[in-house]
């Protein structure tokens, strides 16, 4: 019959070839992106590819082939008109984790271009928009003129990313989360990067959790998954290193949306919690240092209002109000020590349980956000307290949700005798 594509490989080939533990050709994995972006290869199809990579892995090549493939599925953006370096930042996401926050201005006060395209929060780990969506008037769908126009006036910029870049990552994405394919390290790595080497900045830095509140718990295949993404942002010719941070205590005091937008805006206002600090001005230095500015002095720039600066007008230019009033939430729920002693640990994992029930998180991708709903913690792993001493409060918008975070809480921390040994909270430096 005239007019009908003869498809260049069959996918079932190209599915043995990988269940067998084979290097699947450059050409046969390009069209199976391809292939599966247009519809023509089925969603069982590409699970049953998945589930093959999950247990057989990829070399490096084939990890860079299928990345470069995701990204050639839509658009890639360029800053070099900008004039100015650009440098941009991705967490493996964790909880309290509000560092792009404070980061994101506190970069582009040394002049650089800080193009932050983020996501919604799904599960314990909250999203950098949703966040900022707590400050009245803010918004994050912005036209690529309105984000171009940000970088050269403000420098930085927090945004949703936009539909065009890498649309067969969207796709895969979902077919893993159904499939039980997530953990598969050459997936999260071309997953994560071919979005960002889409976004087209000159430099990347990766800050890539490890612990129980972290996607990866174990070091070893933290390390594997930070390596495997510092070499493709490498061999795509964007200056990429990695940090790996310790991810067994939250984040900070605050887990939630506005209660993050708080604490953030105490770091850029020179205070905030040690642990905040401390990350932000590491991946400051990090960020810097690929984007030409070594010298940069991260915490002059924290404590002399110049972050502080670049924050109000970031905000103001996407339509919100750096002095509005966050929302605040309708019911609250402290918990007190029973025992006095030394509280030795406090799981990050269970917290972002906790609140995500609270209503700080989502289910599914429809869900909405209680921007106020959340947790405040009062103490950290190390802190003496004494018996009927508050250690943290539960926040939402109706009471009947605390008994479920509450449950999610049993177990999740511990007061005891001795001070627990301290851990470094950044563990690691990832280099090409």
């Amino acid at each position: 019959m005239s007019g009908t594509v003869v498809e260049a490989f069959d996918a079932v080939d190209v599915i043995r070839t990988k269940r067998d533990g084979g290097a699947v050709p450059e050409d046969a994995l390009r069209w199976l992106v391809d292939a599966y972006t247009r519809g023509y290869v089925a969603d069982a199809q590409m699970a049953a590819f998945a589930m093959a990579v999950l247990l057989r892995g990829m070399a490096r090549d084939e990890i860079r082939v299928l990345t470069d493939a995701m990204i050639a599925s839509g658009e890639r953006m360029s800053f070099a008109g900008l004039g100015k370096p650009t440098v941009d930042k991705h967490s493996t996401g964790g909880v309290g984790d509000k560092i792009t926050l404070p980061l994101a201005p506190l970069v582009a006060s040394f002049g650089v271009a800080v193009p932050q395209l983020s996501g919604r929060g799904l599960g314990h780990t909250g999203g950098t928009l949703d966040k900022l969506e707590s400050i009245p008037g803010w918004r994050a769908a912005l036209s690529n003129d309105e984000l171009f126009a940000q970088l050269r006036g403000v420098g930085a910029v927090v945004c949703a990313a936009g539909a065009g870049l890498a649309p067969a990552d969207k796709k895969l994405y979902a077919l893993r989360d159904v499939t039980g394919t997530v953990e598969a390290i050459p997936l999260i790595a071309s997953s994560i990067m071919s979005k960002k080497i889409a976004e087209g900045t000159d430099s990347l830095v990766l800050d890539v959790k490890v612990g129980s509140g972290a996607f990866m718990r174990d070091l070893d295949r933290a390390r594997e998954l930070a390596r495997t993404m510092v070499e493709l942002g490498t061999d795509s010719g964007v200056a990429t290193t990695a940090l790996l941070t310790n991810m067994d205590t939250p984040l900070g005091l605050a887990i939630g949306n506005a209660n993050e937008v708080r604490e953030s805006v105490e770091v850029l206002a020179g205070g905030g919690p040690g642990d905040i600090v401390e990350l932000t001005v590491a991946l400051a230095r990090e960020m810097l240092t690929l984007a030409g500015r070594p010298d940069a002095d991260v915490e002059a720039a924290l404590a002399d209002g110049r972050a502080m600066d670049a924050w109000r007008a970031m905000i103001r230019a996407q339509g919100g109000d750096p002095d509005a009033a966050l929302p605040t939430p309708r019911e609250s729920h402290p918990v007190t020590a029973t025992t006095g002693g030394v509280v030795t640990r406090m799981d990050a994992l269970p917290f972002g349980v906790a609140a995500w029930r609270l209503g700080a998180g989502r289910a599914r991708a429809q869900d909405p956000v209680v921007h106020a709903a959340g947790i405040d913690l009062h103490v950290k792993p190390g802190e003496t307290v004494q018996a009927g001493q508050p250690l943290f409060t539960l926040h939402a918008d109706d009471e009947q949700r605390f008994a479920r975070a509450l449950e999610a809480l049993e177990g999740a921390w511990a007061v005891g005798a001795e001070a627990p040994a301290s851990a470094p909270l950044v563990i690691e430096r990832i280099t090409a």
